[in-house]
């Protein structure tokens, strides 16, 4: 009677189990830094910044070395996560500017979006944070399939005035909206509070957060007589002992991203208090790499062993820092090599939500699951590359890159030299040759299911 009871005891255990793995799909939060380097954080080796919030996001989760975006450009790069589509397909390719920030589609309003499939299978949607793919009736946030938004419609805002061109560049939902405050600051609390609500709800939520930092603010957003510099709250310069009027960029920089790891902690923390720590995944992430000129932030931000940053196609453009953390899925402490892209993120989210990729459409990323909780190998043969004239393959450790529409192809062994120094194009024609080929060919076929790029016009920004 004894063997009959535990074994029905047993059997119940399990099936419960069972109904609790059906039933319970992940909340995502998705964090989505701005012009973050490769080698920027300290879990990346770097050893003077203080991010012990994504330090300990990466012993908990995975880190990836091998892990890019597409694009070097911050438009491009959101459309092509959001939609999982290369920008070639989704036909938003370049950086809006500033009356299409305000005003333009951006995005074609044909292409569908991250919490537009979430939604339809249930998920509660919120983006907080920078927007910068377009804000015309039918392109903003509350009208793509999120249920909230509390961000800016461009990038690059004044992190405490929020200011963009001249104009106040904060929004709720589809009106402007007066705070005070850091922008991450507010970005992090709206995205607490949301937390908060959906816990209570018992509903399963999706975040985007798109950090609008570490971006360097542009003295077009300063006030008259306001120096441009890296802008980070009191908090940030006190974790290392500075004054928050310190002039070193160097510094100052290293506090923009402390203050982002701390914003980052405070999300982290929401999921502890309510809860939701064991049920959610978290995915952190850069859009491109850093930009290194000196007009765009004094060249103190850093791509590690990595060449240039963006806007190239080179490594330390479009080779990103990459953490995601899913408890009890994920093994802590993990390091993958897998090669994967942003592209990726989409088909991993319908995989955690339970539904299948569409069919209406191209997916041009793959689930990323398995390298992320199994160490699974890449699911890419190759990854491509695109910015204006400038393309580019990998394909296993090989390179195969051309900077301008005129230049000659570049070819480079990453896995004995990853800063592409040295040139290999004129020893190995026939992979040249053949790599090359993979670009025409991909460039053809992106051409299927593609929409049309739509071309802003002044007159019709009202």
């Amino acid at each position: 009677m004894k063997n009959i009871l535990l074994t029905l005891l047993s059997a119940f255990a399990v099936l419960h189990s069972s109904f609790r793995a059906e039933g319970a799909v992940p909340n995502i939060v998705f964090m989505y830094a701005d012009n973050l380097g490769y080698g920027d954080l300290g879990c990346y080796g770097n050893a003077a910044v203080k991010t012990p919030h994504l330090d300990r996001l990466a012993a908990e989760g995975v880190r990836c070395t091998d892990f890019y975006v597409v694009t070097a450009t911050c438009t491009a790069s959101r459309g092509a996560v959001l939609t999982a589509r290369h920008p070639r397909r989704n036909g938003l390719l370049h950086q809006l500017v500033v009356e299409e920030n305000w005003h333009g589609i951006g995005l074609p309003q044909r292409e569908r979006i991250i919490p537009q499939y979430l939604k339809d299978v249930g998920y509660a949607t919120a983006c907080f944070g920078k927007w910068n793919i377009g804000f015309a009736p039918g392109s903003r946030p509350t009208e793509r399939g999120f249920d909230e938004f509390l961000g800016c419609r461009s990038g690059n805002i004044h992190y405490f005035a929020h200011t963009y061109h001249g104009e106040y560049d904060l929004f709720r939902g589809t009106e402007r909206h007066r705070m005070e405050g850091h922008s991450g600051d507010l970005f992090a609390d709206a995205a607490c509070d949301f937390i908060r609500r959906q816990s209570s709800a018992k509903k399963p939520f999706f975040v985007y957060l798109p950090f609008n930092s570490p971006h360097y603010v542009s003295s077009i957003n300063m006030p008259k007589g306001e120096k441009p510099q890296w802008q980070a709250p009191d908090s940030a310069f006190a974790a290392y002992g500075w004054n928050p009027a310190e002039t070193d960029e160097k510094r100052r920089y290293l506090a923009v991203i402390t203050a982002l790891d701390e914003n980052v902690g405070r999300v982290l923390a929401a999921l502890d208090a309510t809860g939701q720590r064991e049920n959610t995944f978290v995915a952190f992430i850069s859009d491109m790499g850093p930009i290194l000129r000196p007009t765009h932030g004094l060249g103190v931000a850093s791509a590690g062993i990595y060449r240039d940053g963006a806007p190239s196609l080179y490594e330390g453009g479009i080779r990103v820092p990459a953490i995601f953390r899913w408890p009890g899925q994920i093994r802590p402490g993990t390091v993958s090599q897998a090669m994967m892209s942003h592209l990726d993120l989409l088909p991993a989210f319908l995989k955690l939500a339970g539904t299948p990729a569409p069919a209406d459409r191209i997916l041009d990323g793959r689930d990323c699951l398995p390298a992320l909780t199994k160490n699974a190998p890449t699911p890419h043969e190759r990854l491509f590359f695109h910015l204006g004239e400038a393309v580019a393959v990998r394909e296993g450790a090989l390179k195969l890159i051309r900077p301008k529409s005129k230049a000659s192809w570049e070819l480079y062994d990453l896995a004995t030299d990853p800063s592409e120094k040295q040139n290999l194009a004129a020893l190995r024609p026939q992979d040249v040759q053949r790599l090359s080929d993979a670009i025409t060919q991909w460039q053809l076929d992106t051409k299927t299911d593609a929409s049309e790029p739509v071309r802003y016009a002044r007159s019709k920004k009202k």
